[in-house]
């Protein structure tokens, strides 16, 4: 019996996606072939275009597919740091320190920005400002943040995040900026605490 029409076209996406994502990270964007990522998925031109409209469409379910793991990561992280606080400065930490990943670095923090546009407008990224959003408004209820906007204060700490990782990424030593952008990192997270823990 064949098989229905949508369990093909979720195994083509899986197929591309992950031949994507091997040719992006080894080549690049740019450099990555349609012809060669389509022959490694066994698959044709036309399924990538049935599937994703275009390479850039493919670029972002690469992206997000990356994004969403790096969320879940950092997410697992900061559930183990022992409170709501802890949690949220190991979170931001650990999506910091994943710039240093080549497949991050490459895909996410250079490719993803220079051809789908600036990453706080990506729906990953909404993801993760309210998942930030919520840990704000309950460290706000716990008196342990200033009274401010949830939203506002979500938007800065998640931007200080990305803006940290799109700094490692670029710099010619990840190595010793990703210090330096922890500390900054939680220096800033800190002046929205009511009072020093």
């Amino acid at each position: 019996m064949a098989k229905p029409r949508s369990e093909t076209m979720r195994e083509n996406r899986v197929k591309l996606i992950a031949a994507a994502r091997k040719a992006f990270a080894e080549k690049g964007y740019a450099a990555a072939s349609m012809d060669e990522l389509t022959a490694d998925a066994g698959l044709t031109r036309g399924a990538l275009y049935h599937n994703f409209g275009d390479k850039r469409g493919l670029l972002a379910a690469v992206v997000e597919q990356i994004d969403t793991e790096m969320a879940a990561r950092a997410k697992e992280i900061g559930a183990r740091a022992g409170n709501d606080w802890q949690g949220m400065l190991a979170e931001g930490a650990a999506y910091i320190e994943m710039a240093l990943n080549p497949e991050v670095q490459r895909i996410v923090l250079l490719d993803g920005p220079a051809v789908l546009g600036d990453p706080s407008q990506w729906p990953s990224q909404n993801t993760c400002l309210q998942v930030t959003k919520s840990a704000v408004e309950r460290l706000i209820a716990q008196g342990i943040l200033k009274p401010l906007d949830a939203e506002a204060a979500a938007r800065l700490l998640s931007g200080a995040a990305l803006n940290a990782a799109l700094w490692i990424a670029a710099s010619e030593n990840p190595q010793n900026v990703l210090p330096k952008a922890v500390e900054a990192f939680h220096a800033l997270a800190a002046g929205l605490l009511l009072q020093h823990l």
